[in-house]
C-alpha cells in the first residue's frame, strides 16, 4: 500500500452512530464511538492522538474524523478509510461515507470463521 499502487482500502472500523449508541461511555460519539465492527471493541478516543493513526489532515485541511462531506451537504463519514497519500497525508486513517467503492480488507478473526463454518457447513475453511 505504502509504494501508491493502492490509493485506499476499507476497515471494519465504524462509527456508532444508530439505535443503542447513545451509551454514555459513548458520548460524545464523533469522539468515543468508533469501534471496529469485526470484533465489536471500542477504537480509542479520537482526542488521543498517540493511540490511533487518524491522520492529521484531509479534504479540508481538518484533522479526521471531519465528517467532510455532510459539512459540505453529503452523505455522513461514518465508515473508516485507510488512505494512502490521497490528500498527501501518508498512510492514514479518514472517516469516510459509507457509500464509496473501495477494496476490503478482511480479518481473520476465530469467532467470525466459527460463524462462517456454523452458517455454511460444506465451506472448507
Amino acid at each position: 500500500m505504502s509504494q501508491d499502487v493502492v490509493k485506499y482500502i476499507w476497515t471494519s472500523g465504524r462509527l456508532c452512530d444508530f439505535k443503542g449508541c447513545e451509551r454514555a461511555d459513548l458520548q460524545p460519539v464523533s469522539i468515543n464511538g468508533w469501534f471496529w465492527t469485526a470484533v465489536l471493541q471500542k477504537l480509542a478516543p479520537t482526542t488521543q492522538r498517540d493511540q490511533n493513526d487518524w491522520s492529521e489532515t484531509g479534504g479540508i485541511g481538518k484533522p479526521q474524523p471531519d465528517n467532510r462531506e455532510a459539512q459540505q451537504g453529503g452523505a455522513t463519514e461514518n465508515c473508516l478509510a485507510v488512505l494512502n497519500q490521497f490528500y498527501n497525508d501518508g498512510v492514514n486513517w479518514h472517516d469516510v461515507a459509507c457509500h464509496h467503492v473501495k477494496p476490503w480488507v478482511c480479518e481473520e478473526n476465530e469467532d467470525l470463521l466459527k460463524y462462517v463454518r456454523y452458517t455454511n457447513p460444506t465451506l472448507a475453511i
